[in-house]
């Protein structure tokens, strides 16, 4: 079996506790608040969800950035060192740049370590999108899939998987021009709450509008009966901006709804994701036969 490390960045919101039983190497990635700096890990040890979403809640302002090359540079090092080769699953090319920053990386690296083999792949994927992706990844690795079959693989299946989100605040999706002014200020006085998805080239897109929260919930869980891919596909992944009721109510839904479902795993949208979509963010992902 090829000796690699699987690593992805810190937008797939998975937990430390997850990403170390799957092995899997989660880059940190830098984001703002209120002109201060802070890198988003996967066990938040600088600062958790909940701090971040009340600190939006209060008015706090915040930004993201992509992870330089520099960053890749360093962080790939330390395993091309000890004579590992790398396969990096990188955030959605249709919302970062870090999946261009990581090409030009290996760019230089490859010159460097020209018997090491180095390979990103896009994944198309956000937040716990990603996440599932990884995690269903993980696992082929585990089985002895090689480096350069697994990269083929994700490349195969990414377009499987299906991202569903519904955020509770239109003025944070306003502030990242997903929304005019003019629709987040009477959609919020009507209580309209947006149902998104990821498209096939990994861009944001608002589908549809629902009256009320439940009804925006339920819409998700209607977009799973849609498209849901039964076959070998056991785990769905719901990520929340601080609104856990809100994921256990739709946990609870896909057991009712779901039979084939074994692995309902609940985390939070940390704060690189929770920037661009507000406290109240709520998304679900599953694979499907198409997105």
């Amino acid at each position: 079996m090829d000796n690699y490390v699987l690593i992805t960045d810190s937008t797939s919101d998975l937990p430390q506790k997850l990403a170390d039983e799957i092995d899997v190497v989660v880059l940190p990635m830098q984001f703002d608040l209120d002109g201060l700096t802070y890198r988003h890990f996967a066990d938040e040890r600088e600062m958790n969800s909940e701090e971040f979403y009340d600190a939006m809640r209060s008015g706090k302002i915040a930004k993201t950035s992509q992870i330089s090359v520099h960053e890749f540079c360093e962080h790939f090092s330390s395993y091309l060192e000890k004579g590992q080769d790398i396969l990096y699953l990188s955030f959605s090319s249709g919302l970062s740049g870090t999946y261009g920053s990581s090409i030009i990386a290996i760019d230089e690296l490859e010159q460097k370590y020209p018997e090491r083999k180095i390979l990103s792949v896009d994944t198309l994927a956000a937040s716990m999108g990603e996440g599932l992706l990884v995690y269903y990844a993980a696992k082929m690795k585990k089985a002895g899939m090689g480096l350069e079959e697994l990269a083929k693989w994700v490349v195969d299946y990414r377009l499987h998987l299906c991202h569903w989100f519904t955020v509770n605040d239109l003025h944070h999706l306003k502030r990242g021009g997903r929304v005019s002014a003019a629709t987040a200020i009477v959609g919020s006085a009507l209580n309209i709450k947006p149902v998104l998805h990821v498209d096939n080239e990994g861009h944001l897109i608002n589908i549809s509008k629902e009256r009320g929260r439940k009804a925006s919930l339920n819409a998700l869980l209607d977009r799973m009966s849609d498209t849901y891919y039964t076959e070998g596909w056991d785990t769905v992944m719901i990520g929340h901006g601080s609104c856990r009721d809100d994921a256990d109510y739709v946990a609870s839904e896909i057991k009712k709804r779901f039979k084939g479902i074994k692995n309902v795993i609940i985390g939070n949208i940390g704060p690189v994701i929770g920037a661009h979509a507000g406290p109240g963010v709520l998304a679900l992902f599953f694979m499907g036969e198409t997105r």
